[in-house]
């Protein structure tokens, strides 16, 4: 019989709370809708206070509460709900010296990063880590409290939308390692001098690194001599992925075919060549991430290549689907999660290249938070699409109206000024044998187009 994942007892120690009747638990919520059987529901408050919702939880399985107010059934008694979430991270990784922990942070590809680090973990031994994008100041002591005592590797995923909101964050995990994807214009509206203040932002994940741990940085982006001197000013010692033969991870060639791309690198000096289920250009740096960080958390080469090899793309985030129409099937490349300007000139440069029967199409939704350069940075897009050879462009939302300005008769498709109309648009254009991709903010509904163009095949045999 496994050990609980915490009992009330030690939830009280970790949190400077008081138990109202024992419990033992095996997780730890924070929403009704996710609550599984045998978790602490933690009642934190906001927009909405989630003390409302702890007889629902308690019904749907949870076995105790942590809260504020009197409960009707077992919980550990706090003043505040949201510092006894922090106190509980915070227990976990003390309890659990033994832990190898890593954190990932970065403009783009952190939590495709992350999860392809978690798939290397779970290979070498007992891992834990973060889900989807639970990246942000409650997202990271969740993940914490959730640490079973016994976890040998960890990997954590550390976001921000300010300047000063990683360090705290950084500084509750104490990784050994930590890998800056990149840095580009993302969140931009929020820094007054730029990207220069993003920057600065993503290097105070070194903040909380321990002492004489690894960071893995893009050594192609042009902030990395800044962020390699903050690095070593931490006291840390810097790794670098890149095109060039100086990087401990170099990426010599990236060749994406259907459905998987063939990557040729060098590992200090050691020639690679291995296979992934990925075929956006940007996993050739992403991968040599990936290796460099599973290196640092000693996880050995061949689990490396074999997380890397298996590993699927996620929903929004490059998920293919062959969508069936009546008299063929068109594919589908859904990347409706997020985007920035560096991603989507990557997500252009990677479609450009795959082999295609039919037209490569691309649905794109504004690009939030780019303050008020966005016009610029929209209209900026039209090049990269010239480049790739995209055939039709189909735009929705008023940021990229100032990019459907900038195209060129031949390569319009349609605009419209929200998603969900746009969808009908491209629904009529497409073909059989065409590549479309749909790319743009979650928050400008991207994700409704792909759904939209996935529910097309369902009527004639196809499947979303």
């Amino acid at each position: 019989m496994t050990d609980p994942l915490w009992t009330a007892r030690e939830i009280a120690m970790a949190t400077d709370g008081q138990v109202v009747a024992d419990f033992t638990v095996n997780g730890v919520s924070i929403d009704t809708r996710t609550v599984e059987s045998g978790d602490l529901f933690v009642a934190l408050t906001g927009l909405r206070d989630g003390h409302d919702f702890i007889a629902q939880a308690l019904e749907k399985g949870a076995v105790g509460a942590l809260a504020s107010k009197p409960v009707g059934g077992p919980s550990v008694r706090v003043s505040d709900t949201f510092a006894a979430l922090e106190g509980l991270g915070l227990a976990a990784r003390l309890r659990a010296s033994q832990t190898r922990r890593g954190a990932v942070t970065g403009s783009v590809g952190k939590t495709s990063v992350t999860q392809a680090i978690r798939a290397g973990l779970a290979l070498a031994g007992r891992s834990h880590s973060s889900i989807k994008s639970y990246n942000n100041h409650i997202g990271v002591p969740l993940t914490l409290a959730r640490m079973p005592r016994d976890t040998e590797r960890a990997i954590f995923e550390i976001g921000m939308n300010h300047a000063d909101e990683i360090t705290p964050l950084s500084r509750m995990v104490a990784p050994h390692a930590v890998a800056i994807t990149t840095v580009g214009p993302v969140h931009v509206e929020n820094f007054p001098d730029g990207e220069q203040g993003v920057a600065r932002a993503k290097a105070e994940i070194f903040h909380g690194v321990t002492p004489g741990g690894v960071a893995i940085l893009n050594a192609d982006n042009a902030w990395f001599g800044f962020l390699s001197s903050e690095a070593r000013k931490a006291g840390l010692q810097v790794r670098s992925f890149g095109a060039a033969s100086t990087c401990d991870a170099q990426l010599v060639s990236f060749m994406p075919e259907a459905g998987f791309a063939q990557i040729r690198a060098r590992l200090h000096g050691k020639a690679l060549d291995f296979p992934i289920r990925q075929t956006g250009f940007h996993w050739g740096p992403n991968s040599m991430a990936v290796l460099l960080m599973l290196e640092a958390l000693d996880v050995t080469l061949d689990h490396g290549l074999a997380a890397l090899g298996a590993f699927q793309p996620l929903e929004g985030r490059g998920a293919e689907h062959q969508v069936a129409l009546a008299t063929g099937a068109f594919t589908l490349v859904d990347e409706s999660y997020n985007a920035n300007p560096i991603s989507m000139s990557a997500a252009f440069e990677s479609l450009g290249a795959r082999k295609t029967g039919g037209r490569r199409i691309v649905a794109l939704t504004d690009m939030l938070e780019l303050g008020e350069d966005a016009p610029k940075y929209h209209a900026a897009l039209a090049a990269p699409l010239a480049k790739a050879g995209i055939d039709l462009v189909f735009c929705a939302g008023p940021h990229m109206k100032s990019l459907w300005d900038s195209l060129p008769s031949t390569r319009r498709g349609g605009y419209a000024l929200s998603a969900v109309d746009l969808a009908p648009q491209i629904a009529m254009a497409v073909e059989p044998g065409d590549l479309v991709m749909v790319k743009g903010s979650n928050g400008s509904r991207a994700g409704a187009v792909a759904t939209a163009l996935m529910a097309m095949g369902r009527g004639v045999g196809g499947h979303p």
